[in-house]
């Protein structure tokens, strides 16, 4: 008799799985899309709200809060411009921001650099006393502050908040600046001072192009906390028209119209464009950074 072989396995593909089996996973992240969805339409629902709103006026937010406005009329939007002087207060604000950005880089940039070389214990105690500065307070500081602008001659200027702004920026600058320079091998350094170039070419060369996605999330960072800082603006600016932030000036829109919230709304839409702008033009830096943050962990 001759012996019968076994009969051979087919090797089943994920394309060839059992329907049974895709179906259980489908339902096993079921809970998690569901929260996604909700997530998303409690981020939505608000934002649709807020967006309409800037086209109605006080009669048409009440009576139907989520209806479509009847018309695209820019009257809300002139409005706010005429009345808090937005146009001045948004330049003053940009002024503010950008000057105190490249402020903020031209510190903490170096600085990161020195410390993500140094590998002696002083560097590490540096590097502590930078990350201590997530401990202190915005509230704990005011009053000093305070003081400061006034023995300095610069209460009331805008130039003060300028020099303050990057000064509450460097420990988390740096700290993030820090550990995207460590990531980058020493050969590189050694393959450039080979060819002769210097401390600062190192930098400008090797380092700062290397850390693009690092230096783009801390300008995204910081144009969000220097674009919306408020209580810095009030109390060393004040009410000046000629030299407030925008976060300053939005607020008396309420007072001069008499509570138009539509006319509120549109002015803070106004607010809202520069951080969008800004926003999706560093968005994908700022997501390799993440990115290369994860795989390296």
């Amino acid at each position: 008799m001759k012996a019968t072989a076994p009969p051979r396995r087919r090797l089943l593909g994920p394309a060839a799985r059992p329907a049974a089996t895709r179906r259980r996973r489908g339902r096993s992240w079921l809970p998690a899309h569901l929260l996604a969805w909700g997530y998303t339409a409690l981020l939505a629902v608000p934002l649709y709200y807020f967006l309409v709103s800037a086209f109605k006026d006080n009669d048409a937010i009440f009576a139907d809060p989520l209806g479509l406005p009847s018309g695209l009329s820019l009257d809300n939007f002139t409005d706010a411009f005429g009345n808090a002087d937005l146009g001045l207060a948004i330049a003053n604000s940009a002024l503010v921001t950008a000057f105190a950005l490249v402020l903020t880089l031209g510190l903490a940039v170096p600085a990161a650099f020195a410390l993500a070389r140094s590998t002696g214990r002083a560097a590490a105690v540096m590097e502590r006393i930078f990350s201590l500065g997530f401990l202190i307070p915005t509230f704990a500081a005011l009053f000093p502050t305070f003081l400061l602008a006034a023995v300095t001659g610069l209460y009331q200027t805008r130039a003060f908040i300028v020099l303050l702004l990057p000064a509450t920026a460097m420990p988390l600058s740096i700290v993030i600046l820090t550990q995207f320079m460590r990531t980058i091998p020493r050969e590189m350094e050694e393959a450039a001072r080979m060819d002769g170039a210097g401390t600062f070419a190192v930098l400008r060369h090797v380092y700062a192009p290397m850390c693009g996605p690092g230096i783009a999330t801390v300008v995204l960072l910081n144009f969000l906390s220097f674009w919306n800082e408020y209580l810095y603006s009030l109390i060393i600016i004040g009410p000046d028209p000629a030299q407030r932030t925008i976060q300053v000036a939005l607020p008396t829109l309420k007072s001069v119209t008499g509570t138009q919230y539509g006319v509120l709304t549109a002015g803070t839409v106004l607010t809202l464009i520069p951080v969008y702008v800004v926003y999706t033009v560093l968005q994908k830096r700022m997501q390799q950074a993440l990115i290369s943050g994860a795989v390296k962990m």
